[in-house]
């Protein structure tokens, strides 16, 4: 089938990939006519992605009405601060009914809306669907084995996902539960800051690992809050995305986090990353939604205050650390 992918930045250009190795014809858009020229002439993103080659099935293009023309999929990979825009550009070229799927992670700042809810206020006649799980660009554009979960409301266009993004190396289950699988995708950016902040300041494993188990408790309060399902926080786009992202070094967010826990600004930061980290925008979206639902998010709160507010990560922690005595419970 065609299927067009909205968004060429490395997680875009790896799901590109992986749906051309399964057959598809993939339409892969940019929304500047240089890139998509460069990436027609590679065949390759040679920045974000060196060495993951593009299968000759994979057309790069600028024309956003030509690359969604026909498609019977609709695969979003733009970043949460260009979801509203995108979907705007968008909305005038999808059909009623037509299937769009988020695989961005993030939430939208000020309204803290979940993507998928503004795609669907800017395209409410279309099929909304998400999918996330563990998912690093670099390693499922060279065929590296991962599974992720897909949620839609219908359990048939759940399925019809997975029709079309299984491989041998890529497995993907089905869930109802689309407020939990993208807030799992979500929060846990905020957490993995966390962990690179700790391992930039010199702590161990231990520390990680506390900071993994006390993140996920908050994390499925707020979703349990919010709506979701209690088990998809103990699942793939839950505890799984939690961990590659807390633990590898493909994760911007944990090397914005190392930078920040050495001493960094937030400025000096994110120039030196280079590329978008999610978790500084959902930090500050997960700070104001705990305060409207009324959910204790301590870790959260204080990602927020080195952020923001520019507290010592160092006295984050012994912050953190000499609060009340608390039972431990999720």
């Amino acid at each position: 089938m065609k299927i067009a992918v909205i968004g060429s930045g490395s997680w875009g250009c790896a799901v590109s990939i992986l749906l051309a190795r399964n057959g598809h014809t993939v339409y892969l858009w940019s929304w500047q006519t240089e890139e998509s020229r460069r990436l027609e002439r590679d065949r390759e993103n040679r920045e974000l992605l060196p060495g993951a080659k593009f299968p000759d099935n994979i057309v790069c293009i600028d024309d956003m009405a030509a690359c969604v023309r026909g498609a019977e999929l609709v695969v979003c990979a733009s970043p949460s601060v260009a979801t509203r825009s995108v979907a705007k550009q968008l909305a005038c070229h999808i059909h009623d009914c037509q299937l769009l799927l988020n695989i961005s992670k993030g939430l939208e700042e000020n309204s803290l809306l979940r993507l998928s809810e503004v795609y669907k206020q800017e395209i409410p006649h279309a099929e909304i669907a998400v999918m996330s799980g563990p998912s690093h660009a670099e390693e499922v554009s060279l065929g590296l084995p991962t599974t992720n979960v897909a949620a839609a409301r219908n359990h048939q266009i759940a399925e019809q996902i997975q029709d079309i993004f299984m491989n041998d190396v890529f497995r993907v289950y089905a869930s109802d539960d689309m407020i939990g699988v993208e807030l799992g995708g979500a929060l846990k950016n905020v957490i993995a800051l966390c962990a690179g902040i700790s391992d930039g300041l010199g702590f161990g494993d231990n520390t990680k690992a506390a900071l993994m188990t006390r993140g996920l408790a908050e994390i499925t309060r707020l979703g349990v809050a919010m709506g979701a399902q209690r088990e998809t926080f103990s699942g793939l786009s839950g505890v799984g995305d939690l961990i590659v992202t807390c633990t590898s070094m493909h994760s911007r967010n944990r090397r914005a986090g190392i930078l920040l826990g050495k001493g960094k600004s937030l400025d000096e930061t994110l120039a030196e990353v280079h590329m978008v980290v999610e978790g500084v925008n959902t930090a500050s979206c997960a700070y104001e939604l705990s305060k409207k639902y009324g959910i204790s998010m301590p870790i959260t709160q204080e990602a927020y205050n080195i952020l923001y507010r520019g507290k010592n990560p160092r006295s984050a922690v012994c912050d953190l650390m000499t609060r009340d005595k608390k039972i431990e419970a999720y």
